[in-house]
C-alpha cells in the first residue's frame, strides 16, 4: 500500500473534486503526486467533467512536500524522478497547462509543495486563518515546484523575496489583500464556493490565469534587478555560510529576465543539486531530530496520558524567574509569582511586563493582549495559593541549603499531585530533594536566558523521578513552544557540561600565545552566534568563575585551569554589565576590542609558565575551530556514555538551541561525523601530546574511532558491533 494518495469524486455539476489523502498534514510524497497526475488525466479525459477543484482531506490542503523522502533520496533508498518531471510535467504542463479549469480550495495551510499545487490552480479560495507560504529554504533547497517562479508574479518580486528568502509564510486574509487568494469563506462554504468558482471560469463568467504568464505584478526589468541585487547583499550579510539563498535568487532572476519556462528549469536542476548538498543534510537532519526529542525511553512509551497542568507557581522574581513566568503567561497558564517581600516581587511583575511591553513595541502583542496575558499573573509572599497549582518551578540563587528548604516547604504546601521542578543550571537534584520524601516528583526544568525567548528547554531526571512527572513536564513544554531534551542528573547536566570545554579550550589557547580576538572571528565566522570570549562578557565573568569551579571540581583531570579571568576580576573587569571585559562596551552594548587585556594575557602567561607557541600562531580559522570544537565533542561522548543523553541527535538540538551551534551544520555531533571518528581521536591524541591530559580523547570516542564507527550510530548498535 502506498503511504499517500488522492481521491477523485465527480458530482452532477460536473466538477471533479481531487483530494488530497496523506495524514497527518497531507504531505506530498511521490505516491501523491503520481496520484494526482493520474486523476488530473482521468478528469481530462472524462466528458462529464467541466472543471477540477483540489483540496486536502480533513481541513487540510496540503504541508508540502513529503520531507522523509529527502532522507531516502539523499540515502539512494529510492530513486526520485527525473529533473523536471513533477515541476514541469506534473504541475506545470499536467495541472496549469490543462484544457479545463481548476481551483484549488485550501484549508488550514498550503506550505511548499502545497502552496506551489495551489498556485499552478488557476484560482484560489481559501478559509479564513488558513497559512500559505514557502519555507523551503529551512532545509537547505529552494521552492522545487515552480514557487521561484509563480509566486512573484502572483504577490510582486518584494512580497516573494520575503516569503521565500525567511520562510515566512502569511495569513490566508493578507494572501487575499496580496492576491495569492481569490476569495475568502467560511469552512462549510469552501468546497461548494470552489465548484462554483471553477464552473464560472468554465462558463466564462471568471478570468482564466495561468499564474506562470502573468506579468502585471512584477517589477519592470531594472527595478527587478535592483530589487534583486539588494536582495543578494541581504542574503550574504544575514547568512554568510550559506549558498542555498542566492541560489533562490538566481532562479527566480532567471525567470523575470529570460522567460517563467527558462526559470522553471533553472530551479529544478538548482533543487536537485542543492538536495545533495551538506547544508540539506544537516537540515534535514535538525528537522527530524527536533521531532525526536520527545520520544523518550521508559517515559513515553508507557502510554501515560499527560496529566492537565491547570496552574503553575514560579518561586523567585529575578531574571530567570520573571522569564519563565512569562513563557508561562503567554501560553495562557495562570502562574502565581512568590517572592520573599513586596520590593522584589514588585521588581519580578515589572520585570514580567517589560517582557510583555517589548512584545507589544514589535506589533506581537496588542494592548488588549497585554493586558489579557498580565491578567493572568498572580504575585504571593507565602505559599497559601500553593495548594491550587499543579507545577512549581524554583527559580532562586543557586544555593543548596536554601533550595533544600524551599522543597520542604513545598511538600507541606503542595498536593501529592504536583510537579515540583528546579531551574538549577548546576546543582545535583539529589542534593536538592534531599530533605523531602517526594523525590519521585522532583525534576529540573533548565531553562536558557532569557527563558521566554530561548527556545530550549532541558528537563533533567533523577534515578528516582517518575516517568509520569516526566510525561506532564514534556506536555507543558510543548505548550509553551519550547523544544525539550530530556537528560539524566550530573554536573551540568547536558548543554553546559558538553560546552564547558569551548570557553576552556579558548582559554588554554590564549595562554599558549593565541589572539583572543582571532578565536572569537573564527568561532563566529563558522556560524556561532559569538566567539567563547564575547560569550563570557555576555554571561558575566563572576558566573564564569563559580561555574568553573563545579567542573574542576568534579571533573579535574581535564579542567583547564586559567588565571585569565580571575586576574580581569580582580581589576573590576566582569563583563558586559560593567562594560569592560574581554571586549569595552558603548553605551548601545556595542563591543570593541580592547588593546588594554594584552597586561592581563601576559601576566596569566606568566602564572602558567607559557611562551607563545609559534605553531598555534600559523594556525588557520578551520584548525582553530576543530582546537575549540573537538573537546566538545569529546564531552559529548562521555555525556552519552554514562547514559546522561539518550540519543547523539538530542546532543545536537542542545548544541543548536541551548547554545547557538549553527543548524545548516546539523548540531555538534552531525558536524563530528563529517570528519569521522578516527580524525578526531586521532587530533585529540595529537594536542594531548602537545598541550596535556585537557585535550584527552575518553573511551567513548576511542572505541568508536577503532571499530570507526559513527557518534550518530545508536549506542546498543555500537555496542553490538564493538
Amino acid at each position: 500500500m502506498s503511504k499517500g494518495r488522492t481521491t477523485l469524486e465527480v458530482g452532477s455539476d460536473g466538477v471533479a473534486i481531487i483530494t488530497i489523502i496523506n495524514p497527518p498534514v497531507n504531505s506530498l510524497s511521490i505516491d501523491v503526486l503520481y496520484s494526482l497526475k493520474e486523476n488530473y488525466e482521468q478528469s481530462l479525459n472524462r466528458n462529464d467533467v467541466k472543471a477540477i477543484v483540489v483540496t486536502g482531506a480533513k481541513g487540510k490542503f496540503s504541508g508540502g512536500f513529503d520531507i522523509s523522502a529527502f532522507g531516502d533520496v539523499q540515502g539512494g533508498k529510492r530513486e526520485q524522478p527525473k529533473v523536471g518531471y513533477i515541476s514541469i510535467e506534473v504541475i506545470t504542463d499536467t495541472l496549469e497547462g490543462a484544457k479545463k479549469p481548476s481551483v484549488a480550495a485550501i484549508d488550514g495551510l498550503a506550505l511548499g509543495g502545497g502552496l506551489e499545487v495551489a498556485m499552478a490552480c488557476h484560482a484560489r479560495i481559501s478559509t479564513k486563518g488558513a497559512q500559505l507560504g514557502l519555507p523551503e529554504l529551512q532545509l537547505g533547497v529552494i521552492p522545487g515546484f515552480g514557487g521561484t517562479q509563480r509566486l512573484p508574479r502572483l504577490v510582486g518580486l518584494t512580497k516573494a523575496l520575503e516569503m521565500m528568502l525567511l520562510s515566512k509564510p502569511i495569513k490566508a486574509e493578507e494572501a487575499n489583500a496580496l492576491g495569492l487568494v481569490d476569495a475568502l469563506v467560511p469552512q462549510n462554504e469552501l468546497i461548494s464556493t470552489a465548484r462554483r468558482w471553477a464552473l464560472d471560469i468554465y462558463e466564462c463568467r471568471r478570468p482564466w490565469v495561468r499564474s506562470l504568464y502573468r506579468t502585471d505584478k512584477l517589477e519592470p526589468l531594472g527595478e527587478a534587478r535592483e530589487i534583486l541585487k539588494f536582495a543578494r547583499a541581504q542574503a550574504k550579510k544575514q547568512a554568510a555560510n550559506l549558498n542555498h539563498p542566492l541560489v533562490c535568487i538566481d532562479a527566480i532572476e532567471e525567470g523575470i529576465v529570460s522567460g517563467p519556462r527558462t526559470g522553471l528549469w533553472k530551479e529544478a536542476n538548482a533543487f536537485q543539486e542543492l538536495l545533495f548538498s551538506d547544508t540539506c543534510k544537516s537540515l534535514v537532519h535538525v528537522f527530524f531530530s527536533q521531532r525526536a526529542t520527545s520520544k523518550v525511553p521508559g517515559a513515553t512509551d508507557l502510554g501515560l496520558v499527560p496529566r492537565k497542568v491547570q496552574k503553575v507557581a514560579i518561586i523567585g522574581g529575578g531574571l530567570m524567574g520573571s522569564g519563565i513566568a512569562t513563557a508561562l503567561i503567554l501560553s495562557n497558564y495562570p502562574v502565581i509569582l512568590k517572592e520573599v517581600n513586596e520590593k522584589f516581587l514588585q521588581a519580578g511583575i515589572e520585570r514580567i511586563k517589560a517582557n510583555l511591553k517589548s512584545r507589544v513595541k514589535k506589533g506581537k502583542m496588542t494592548e488588549e493582549k497585554f493586558e489579557r496575558t498580565l491578567s493572568l499573573l498572580t504575585g504571593a509572599l507565602d505559599y497559601e495559593k500553593f495548594k491550587e497549582v499543579d507545577l512549581v518551578i524554583e527559580a532562586v540563587i543557586e544555593n543548596v541549603s536554601l533550595k533544600q528548604q524551599i522543597f520542604s516547604e513545598l511538600e507541606k504546601y503542595c498536593g501529592p499531585h504536583c510537579v515540583l521542578a528546579t531551574n538549577t543550571s548546576t546543582i545535583d537534584l539529589n542534593l536538592i530533594g534531599d530533605k523531602t520524601k517526594s523525590k519521585d516528583r522532583i525534576i529540573g526544568a533548565h531553562f536558557f536566558s532569557p527563558a521566554h525567548i530561548m527556545p530550549l528547554l532541558e528537563i533533567v531526571r533523577t534515578d528516582k523521578t517518575s516517568p509520569q512527572t516526566i510525561v506532564d513536564l514534556l506536555e507543558v513544554g510543548k505548550n509553551i513552544k519550547k523544544t525539550a531534551i530530556v537528560v539524566g542528573n550530573c554536573t551540568g547536566f547536558a548543554v553546559n557540561r558538553m560546552f564547558f570545554p569551548y570557553s576552556q579550550s579558548a582559554l588554554l589557547l590564549v595562554d599558549r600565545g593565541m589572539d583572543v580576538y582571532r578565536i572569537d572571528r573564527a568561532c563566529t565566522k563558522f556560524g556561532m552566534p559569538m566567539g567563547p570570549f564575547r560569550l563570557a562578557d555576555l554571561v558575566g565573568f563572576g558566573v564564569a568563575v563559580a561555574t568553573g569551579m563545579q567542573y574542576l571540581e568534579h571533573f579535574p583531570e581535564r579542567t583547564y585551569k586559567s588565571m585569565l579571568v580571575p586576574l580581569m576580576l580582580e581589576d573590576k573587569r566582569i563583563g558586559e554589565a560593567s562594560k569592560i571585559g574581554f571586549y569595552k562596551y558603548d553605551n548601545k552594548r556595542k563591543a570593541s576590542p580592547d588593546a588594554e587585556i594584552t597586561k592581563y594575557i601576559q601576566k596569566s602567561r606568566e602564572i602558567a609558565g607559557f611562551t607563545p607557541d609559534p605553531v598555534l600562531l600559523k594556525l588557520g580559522d578551520k584548525d582553530i575551530v576543530e582546537m575549540v570544537f573537538f573537546p566538545v565533542v569529546n564531552e559529548a561522548c562521555r555525556v552519552l556514555a554514562e547514559g546522561i543523553a539518550v540519543k547523539s541527535s538530542d546532543l545536537d538540538i542542545a548544541s543548536i538551541f541551548g547554545m547557538g551551534f549553527p543548524p545548516y551544520r546539523g548540531g555538534v555531533m552531525f558536524w563530528a561525523d563529517s570528519f569521522g571518528t578516527k580524525y578526531i581521536h586521532s587530533k585529540l591524541e595529537q594536542w594531548t601530546k602537545q598541550y596535556g591530559d585537557f585535550f584527552k580523547p575518553c573511551a567513548y570516542l576511542a572505541e568508536r574511532a577503532a571499530r570507526g564507527i559513527s557518534l550518530s550510530a545508536p549506542i546498543n548498535d555500537a555496542k553490538a558491533r564493538l
